[in-house]
């Protein structure tokens, strides 16, 4: 089969990039809003049977990316492509992967089986959220980590500390810790008012962390609220004001970005996995293009990917 990339609008440098390393040039679409606003897509070159990859991200503004990504996949596969493939990077809505009260939906599991109704085959996804997102779904969810590229990206002290900014980064302050060989400190963390709230305490921190220089890793940074809150909590605890934060998915929106100008981080990086709302001057960025075509390629020719997938 002929393999073929589609670009979503959410992040054509990253699929310029993916086909660059492949080889290929995404094939033209049409992307366009009525006045009304509705969303219509047309697919400008023939992908009749094709094994074609969707390179879309569901950043902000997530419900429009989403649908893109829905409409997409129905052109392709009314057009008559033979395989469909979702690259999803960073999954909008991974954060609901549980109900927070009796009443509330759980939007992951939603969104996974709207893509299984768009007629997708696979989706690869990297540093999701909630790992346990892949139960959601019926079919495969390839979930890499981009955590070794970040790793090596970090200027490291002998002084450091990986800290995770609550429990559920333990598991990828882990990965930094096998490429780095850092301890590990835990930040246990709690919201203000509500699961949406962008305001965040922290309660307590576990490990030692006086007098050493934290490395902050998480999947995202969204309003920087956490980031903020873990590195005015470890300063308190007697870290030193040199402080680095790595994150896979740089979303940046409201206040983040002013949010983490205004704190003492040396190094802030992040990969292009999705396209920042706002961007700090200091912002490093790793491209995840060579590790997602390596995957894409690997899918086509149905070679294994087991090296490459985040275990449990």
């Amino acid at each position: 089969m002929t393999l073929s990339l589609i670009a979503g609008s959410s992040n054509i440098p990253l699929a310029t990039s993916i086909g660059e390393k492949l080889g290929i040039q995404p094939c033209a679409r049409i992307d366009e809003r009525f006045e009304d606003g509705e969303l219509h897509v047309d697919i400008e070159h023939t992908v009749r049977g094709h094994d074609v990859y969707l390179i879309q991200p569901t950043n902000p503004p997530v419900d429009e990316h989403v649908m893109e990504l829905l409409f997409l996949a129905d052109a392709c596969r009314r057009a008559g492509a033979a395989r469909l493939t979702a690259i999803v990077p960073y999954f909008g809505y991974a954060r609901q992967d549980r109900r927070t009260g009796g009443r509330t939906a759980v939007g992951a599991r939603v969104i996974a089986s709207l893509i299984e109704s768009a007629g997708f085959a696979r989706v690869i996804a990297v540093d999701l959220h909630a790992p346990a997102i892949e139960g959601f779904f019926h079919i495969p969810l390839e979930h890499l980590s981009a955590a070794a590229l970040l790793a090596d990206a970090v200027r490291t002290t002998a002084d450091m500390v990986i800290v995770a900014p609550d429990l559920g980064a333990v598991k990828l302050a882990e990965r930094y810790q096998a490429r780095l060989h850092l301890p590990i400190a835990v930040l246990h963390k709690s919201r203000i008012s509500g699961s949406a709230a962008s305001e965040v305490s922290l309660r307590g921190i576990i490990g030692d962390v006086r007098n050493r220089a934290p490395l902050i890793v998480d999947d995202m940074v969204t309003t920087g609220a956490t980031i903020e809150a873990a590195v005015k909590g470890l300063l308190a605890a007697g870290c030193k004001p040199d402080v680095a934060v790595v994150a896979t998915h740089a979303l940046f929106v409201g206040p983040a970005a002013d949010r983490l100008q205004a704190l003492p981080i040396r190094q802030l990086i992040a990969t292009n996995s999705v396209v920042p709302a706002s961007m700090p001057a200091h912002l490093q960025t790793v491209n995840i293009g060579a590790m997602l075509a390596d995957v894409i390629a690997r899918v086509h020719s149905s070679k294994s990917l087991d090296d490459l997938l985040v275990r449990a």
